[in-house]
Order: C-alpha cells, then sequence, then structure tokens
C-alpha cells in the first residue's frame, strides 16, 4: 500500500484520499516462526 495514495492523488488531481483498516491477525506457519525464534 506504500505509494498507492500518491498514486491515487496523481490519478485524481488531488482530489482522492483512502485509508486503510486493520483487517485481522493470523498465525505464522510454524517453520516461519521457528525461523524468527532462532534469530532473536
Amino acid at each position: 500500500m506504500f505509494g498507492y495514495s500518491t498514486d491515487l492523488r496523481s490519478a485524481t488531481q488531488g482530489r482522492a484520499t483512502f485509508t486503510m483498516e486493520f483487517a485481522r491477525y493470523a498465525q505464522v506457519p510454524d517453520n516461519i516462526a521457528q525461523g524468527i525464534i532462532r534469530k532473536s
């Protein structure tokens, strides 16, 4: 989503706006979680 606001404003001559809203948390797969734990 980074850069989206700039592209949107450019395409609409600065008139458009947007908002983002948190949707949900998701569980990390075990193999990724173990890699994160090892690095910490």
